[in-house]
């Protein structure tokens, strides 16, 4: 592992002073009780910090929602897992025998998860600047397509707004199928509005995708509508 691991520390830009943070939080824990978990809790934390303070910086006059919105484009679980695959995460995973077998080192949640633990590793072996740094290398470069697509309110927000602006109940998702093996599923949802007696159904690789695809289906129904 000596040599991968040394080629995700020049990808990430920072040599850890205390190796074994790194490897805990590449550590599964189907692998072991040294596991990633409470790096991740920590990470999670770093990575919005980070993140808003980014976002502070760079729009300057945009409002606390708008900066919101990029932000949670940004902290998403897609998110974290394509900058995991940029970084070749899944090469160093420590996984189980039967967890590596089932796909989990693809796995986008897994993948997700060991990102946020190697920004808690960062911040505990060099502190906030150093993970913060490491936040800005790896998101800044993304910041200007997710704010095109954040600053644009979602299909479920706009869902949600134009039924409470004519005081009908908010409306209901449930999965109606999942397809797939469990690190490459596809989600099912059906969106229901039951004032207007109109559903939706949307697919997406997560359930979030699924559930604005659904929302964005029902939108279009509810357009057509004579007011």
């Amino acid at each position: 592992m000596t040599a991968p691991i040394d080629l995700l520390q020049q990808r990430l830009g920072h040599v850890f002073r205390d190796r074994r943070l790194l490897l805990r939080a590449l550590t599964h824990r189907s692998h072991g009780a040294d596991h990633y978990e409470r790096l991740e809790f920590l990470g999670d934390a770093v990575l919005n910090l980070a993140v808003s303070d980014l976002l502070f910086d760079q729009y300057e006059d945009s409002p606390e929602g708008d900066l919101t919105r990029v932000r949670a484009h940004l902290v998403r679980q897609d998110m974290l897992h394509r900058i995991a695959l940029s970084l070749q995460l899944p090469a160093v995973l420590r996984l189980s025998e039967g967890e590596a077998r089932g796909g989990g080192a693809q796995r986008p949640s897994i993948l997700a998860d060991a990102m946020e633990a190697i920004l808690g590793a960062v911040y505990r072996d060099a502190g906030f600047d150093a993970a913060c740094a490491l936040v800005r290398r790896l998101f800044e470069p993304l910041i200007s397509e997710t704010a095109t697509q954040a600053w644009a309110k979602d299909a479920k927000t706009q869902l949600q707004e134009w039924l409470q602006a004519r005081r009908q109940s908010v409306p209901d998702y449930r999965i109606e199928a999942t397809r797939g093996r469990a690190h490459d599923q596809t989600f099912v949802v059906v969106c229901s509005v039951p004032g207007y007696g109109i559903e939706g159904q949307g697919e997406g690789r997560s359930r979030r995708a699924a559930e604005q695809e659904a929302a964005r289906q029902v939108l279009a129904r509810l357009s057509a509508l004579p007011e």
